[in-house]
């Protein structure tokens, strides 16, 4: 049990039968009255955002969370399924809990499966930059470098974004996984 004053962003909590990961809060005292915990959860399973408001001091139960180094393999259709590097395992995950994630994601790649109480998948943790490669973009013009312009392209794994005119057909950029941005050419 954690009380609501040693809250941290990204902690793991168990409120209301879910399992929630704090996004946001503050702690609040205002000049009358009890001291408050203004807070912006997650739900895990449903990936709903939800704000929140805790009497100060208010215990809550800690998530165990537990991640797991694998790879992923294949989609079959309707699940998405990763091997567990050690011991060679196959989990199936629905699109429903790696909807976000599984843009930035191709065969082979190595991620995080994250499980609560080491049975239940709640998703996937992927890094927030990843090396992608264009597989379609319009070629660049000579000349056209002066601004900052952008243009299309389309990733190896289907995710198009903007990028700048001089990037070409097969270069791997580093995408920003956060909210789908280029970020660089790979070095």
């Amino acid at each position: 049990m954690i009380s609501t004053n040693e809250f941290k962003t990204n902690m793991t909590i168990e409120f209301d039968g879910n399992i929630f990961q704090v996004l946001e809060f503050l702690h609040v005292k205002p000049g009358k009255g009890a001291a408050f915990v203004r807070s912006k959860l997650r739900n895990l399973r449903t990936g709903a955002v939800i704000d929140y408001t805790f009497n100060a001091g208010v215990k809550v139960k800690k998530a165990q969370i537990s991640r797991v180094s694998m790879q992923y393999l294949y989609n079959d259709g309707v699940n998405h399924v990763f091997m567990n590097n050690e011991t060679y395992d196959q989990v199936e995950i629905p699109l429903a809990l790696v909807e976000d994630q599984i843009k930035f994601i191709y065969e082979n790649m190595n991620v995080e499966v994250v499980y609560f109480n080491d049975t239940e998948v709640i998703g996937i943790s992927i890094p927030e930059n990843v090396v992608l490669t264009v597989v379609d973009t319009v070629p660049g013009v000579k000349g056209d470098t002066k601004t900052n312009a952008m243009k299309d392209a389309t990733l190896n794994t289907g995710l198009v974004i903007k990028v700048p005119l001089f990037i070409e057909n097969g270069e791997k950029i580093v995408v920003k996984t956060t909210d789908s941005s280029y970020v660089s050419r790979e070095k």
